[in-house]
Formats: structure tokens, C-alpha cells, sequence
């Protein structure tokens, strides 16, 4: 058996292999509420083959959105609307669905990114974005409105309660989005957060907030369902969040019983340099895993099977998310079982798709015609 295909459990999931589908805004929500978009969208993506689809990641309050058309679990018709896609994707596929619950931060408000990705004007339709600090994203926009602790309680309650109406929907596993500069990542990353409460300045204040987030969504979710969450382990900006912070965070996070860290990276400032190429953000899921022994997915220009073969095998993390290559190829996981030699599941409308050659992708389905 191949390490990418070998099983994997998490409390009481269990999964039959180690492809995450990585949760991917598709910006073609209505007033929060998943469309016959998502339908057909994750609907595709739950026949990948692959262990863990992720849907996209839902605002945990309507102001929380990145943009006008973001998924959002905030309402009564934002839980109808997404429990009809879920219960299409349960009666057709095996795969473990998770979900990413966000709140965009100084990020919010904003034109959807074929349509610019620019701050969107409360005078045009957008709103006032929340943030620990009242400090734009970037020069030239309007700064976002500093976060009271009025408002801190109102958003994490959010969470909460949005953690709730996931458990509702049966959702298999949930993940706190802490990345990409969204508002948990900007509570931790001290270019965003310069508080002088005590929510603000020291490692252990700008952690405060994200770990009572977290807390909030652990106590609410089922005990015997994970609860992960996604970082970006580096600002790639001097002065900014970095790895070591990442790991201090990581390891308070595994005193709360944290399932799996989802590493990334960057998203805070437009400031910031990447050095990308391909599997770019592996190694940071490998030095967060061995200063601490936490499950890691890792992501990043992850495309090639014995790419991520060689990622999990070598232990450099316990799973492995595609995105951008998964929209691209739907069949990434049924291609990289037929080049490694294992097997994966497909519904039975497709077994005749097996090539000649690979006699066994689909575990030797065998369907006859009259």
C-alpha cells in the first residue's frame, strides 16, 4: 500500500486515504446561501477519489464575508440551503466532508476577484470590515473598524453558533480558518494587531482571542468529530507572524486537543515575498510537525502524485490538500491511485471509465451490459 493511499483516522473519522480537497471560495453564494453552483461544484469534487472534501470557507457572520457572494452559516437559510448540496454529496459519494468556518476581517468587503478583488465602498454596497486594529490592508484604502469587546463576544458567539449549525448538518469535521490574513490570523500576526489590551502586544495576548475562538467551537462540536485548523506560518514580511510564533500557538492549540493543523501561509500584507515553487509550504508543515508532533496537512503547488507520495511517506505531513489542481483535474486522486498502484472509490455509473490497463483502480469493479 502507498503512504498517499494508506487509511487514516481522526477521533471516530476514519479515512480511506490522505487527499484533501482544500476548501475553495467559489464568490457564487446569495445572501450567504450555497446555489445550484455549489451543487454541481462539490458535487464534482466529492467524486475526486479523494479521503477529505472540504467545502469552501462559510463567514460565521454576514459582515464576516470576503465578499457579497461568500458562503456564509449565519442564518436559518444558509443551513437549509447547504443541507441540500450535503445531502446530494452523502447519497452519491463515501467521502468525509469537512468544513472551514472564517471571518475575512479587514479582508471583507470586498468585489469578488474577477471583478477586481478590490475593497468594495460601504457607498457602493459594501460594509465596514472588523479587525483587531484599525489599520487598512493596504495604502490607499479606508481603515477597518477596531473590534470592541463587545464586538469580540459577538464573533466568537458567532462561531460558536455556526459551529453548531455544522454538527447539524452532520458535517464529519470542522476547521477554525486562522490564515491568509483573515481576522484570527490578524488577532496573531503583530503587523495587524497593535491592541493595547489584553488582546494585543505579546505573543500570549495577540493568541488570546483565537484560542477562546477555538475553545468556543470545541466545547459546541461533538466530541467524537475533529476539529482542526488551518495557519499560515509566515507573514513572509520582517517583523511579521512567523514560524516559531506558529509552533507556540500549535502547541497551545494541542492542549485544547486540536486535531490536525492545516499549514499555509502568507495573505496578511500585500508586502509580503514568497519564494514559490513547487510544494513551496511543505517544510513548514515538517517543522511544525516535528516541534510538535501534531498532525499536519500540507499545501501549496502540491500537483504530482509522487510529489505528495513522497510528502507523506517521508513524513513530512499526514496528509496532503489540493486545490487549485483539483479544480483543474476533478480526477487528480483516480490519476495519482493509477500511477502509484492503488486502488480508489468511484460510484459504480463510472467504473466503466477504467482504463484497460488498470484493471484494479476501482478496487476490479466488474459491471455487465446485456
Amino acid at each position: 500500500m502507498t503512504a498517499l493511499f494508506s487509511p487514516l483516522s481522526l477521533r471516530t473519522l476514519n479515512l480511506a486515504n490522505r487527499i484533501v480537497v482544500s476548501p475553495m471560495c467559489q464568490y457564487s453564494a446569495e445572501d450567504g446561501n450555497a446555489t445550484d453552483w455549489h451543487m454541481i461544484h462539490l458535487g464534482n469534487l466529492a467524486l475526486s477519489g479523494a479521503g477529505l472534501v472540504f467545502i469552501e470557507a462559510a463567514a460565521v457572520t454576514e459582515e464576516g464575508r470576503i465578499t457579497y457572494g461568500d458562503l456564509g452559516l449565519y442564518t436559518d437559510a444558509n443551513e437549509a440551503a447547504l443541507a441540500r448540496v450535503i445531502a446530494a454529496m452523502r447519497k452519491h459519494s463515501k467521502a468525509a466532508i469537512a468544513m472551514q468556518l472564517a471571518h475575512a476581517g479587514r479582508k471583507g468587503s470586498s468585489h469578488v476577484p474577477w471583478e477586481t478583488g478590490e475593497l468594495l465602498k460601504v457607498e457602493d454596497g459594501g460594509w465596514t470590515p472588523l479587525a483587531p486594529s484599525a489599520i487598512a490592508y493596504k495604502d490607499g484604502e479606508a481603515p477597518p473598524a477596531e473590534l470592541d469587546r463587545a464586538g469580540l463576544a459577538r464573533i466568537r458567539d458567532g462561531f460558536a453558533q455556526a459551529t453548531a449549525r455544522a454538527a447539524r448538518l452532520g458535517i464529519d469535521a470542522l476547521e477554525m480558518h486562522a490564515a491568509h490574513g483573515y481576522l484570527i490570523h490578524e488577532f496573531l500576526s503583530p503587523l495587524s494587531n497593535q491592541r493595547g489590551d489584553e488582546y494585543g502586544g505579546s505573543l500570549e495576548n495577540r493568541m488570546r482571542f483565537p484560542l477562546e475562538v477555538f475553545d468556543a467551537m470545541r466545547a459546541i462540536f461533538p466530541a467524537d468529530r475533529p476539529l482542526g485548523v488551518r495557519v499560515s506560518a509566515t507573514d513572509w514580511v520582517e517583523g511579521g507572524w512567523d514560524v516559531a510564533q506558529t509552533i507556540a500557538f500549535v502547541k497551545e492549540l494541542q492542549k485544547r486537543g486540536v486535531d490536525w493543523i492545516d499549514v499555509s501561509s502568507g495573505g496578511l500584507s500585500p508586502l509580503q515575498k514568497i519564494a514559490i515553487g513547487p510544494g513551496y509550504q511543505v517544510p513548514f508543515s515538517a517543522a511544525i510537525k516535528e516541534a510538535t508532533g501534531a498532525t499536519t496537512i500540507a499545501v501549496g503547488l502540491i500537483t504530482e502524485a509522487r510529489q505528495a507520495e513522497e510528502i507523506v511517506a517521508s513524513g513530512q505531513a499526514d496528509l496532503v490538500a489540493v486545490a487549485r489542481g483539483m479544480m483543474y483535474d476533478p480526477r487528480w486522486a483516480w490519476h495519482a491511485a493509477a500511477e502509484l498502484g492503488a486502488t480508489v472509490d468511484a460510484p459504480p455509473q463510472y467504473w466503466r471509465s477504467q482504463p484497460s490497463n488498470q484493471k484494479a483502480l476501482f478496487g476490479n469493479a466488474r459491471i455487465g451490459i446485456r
